[in-house]
């Protein structure tokens, strides 16, 4: 790569926030990034899609951001979601987040009120000159109906504190066209899990993961595997996977990973509404793609 730090090799994984009687249980949380780290994962993002941060209020936000620092202690890179279609919003939760000791942010492209491309690069290049510190941008236009241009990512490349980029389009032909574009300026994460292995075949570094919720030495395998050169043997766990992957996309993420999770004892299965739990015929479905990984008895 360029000069520009970078944040992981690997997989990281987009850590669900757990919720008890309607606030967030830390206890339950701090044993899950403890399992995390101790399964061997290369990375934690918290406040991201699959940890509700729609959902948590301001202080919250800041909180769990604050704790997530203290109780990962450097052990691997913390990357906080402080994305926001305010950009004046999204700079200041950033700056919190720097101030917390976060190594990375991630930046979500605005939703709802969009922007043109022009805008896009303006409301990212602002927040990267307000933090200094590597920012990864998250390219997700089925939740927020826009579209990074490769144009747009040609310019934000340029920029010292824009490192990477968590493509979750879901369209390789895109992927590919922006990686011929962006080169070595700009790293680039799978934000699909059914996709690590395909799009490090076209030079992603790594993924930034819902399954490592419940299959953080495995989302990491994979990834080593690839990066080790052991082609073939990741390709066969990526099929391997296929399913439970799709499993934990039978409805909105996170509500299927979060109820798997619940179901192997990490936490309460409750979410805040707009969420509302999957019906026991989908539980089961999901549960049965479970016990064939041995994840549940």
């Amino acid at each position: 790569m360029s000069n520009k730090t970078r944040v992981f090799t690997g997989a990281a994984t987009a850590i669900i926030t757990p919720f008890k009687n309607g606030v967030i249980d830390y206890e339950a949380y701090g044993n899950i990034l403890e399992y995390q780290i101790l399964q061997g994962i290369n990375g934690i993002v918290v406040c991201g899609t699959t940890g509700e941060a729609a959902t948590l209020s301001d202080d919250e936000h800041r909180e769990i951001i604050e704790y997530t620092v203290k109780k990962v202690d450097h052990r691997v890179p913390v990357i906080a979601g402080t994305g926001s279609n305010d950009t004046a919003y999204a700079i200041e939760l950033s700056k919190h987040a720097c101030d917390a000791g976060v190594d990375a942010l991630l930046q979500v492209t605005p939703y709802y009120n969009k922007a043109s491309q022009k805008g896009l690069v303006k409301h990212f290049e602002a927040i990267a000159d307000a933090t200094r510190i590597p920012n990864i941008l998250y390219n997700v236009p089925s939740r927020t109906g826009l579209n990074i241009s490769i144009d747009a990512y040609k310019e934000l490349a340029k920029h010292p504190y824009i490192t990477a980029t968590k493509e979750a389009s879901g369209n390789i032909s895109f992927i590919c066209d922006l990686m011929e574009a962006c080169g070595d300026d700009l790293d680039v994460y799978s934000g699909n899990d059914d996709h690590i292995i395909p799009m490090m075949s076209i030079g992603a570094i790594g993924v930034i993961s819902v399954l490592a919720n419940i299959m953080p030495k495995e989302t990491a395998q994979m990834t080593k595997l690839y990066i080790d050169g052991e082609v073939k043997k990741s390709a066969e766990m990526q099929l391997k996977l296929l399913k439970l992957i799709n499993s934990l996309f039978m409805s909105v993420n996170p509500i299927p990973v979060k109820t798997a999770m619940a179901k192997m004892g990490f936490c309460d299965i409750e979410m805040r509404l707009p969420l509302f739990e999957m019906d026991e015929k989908d539980n089961e479905k999901l549960f049965g793609h479970m016990r064939r990984h041995g994840l549940i008895k």
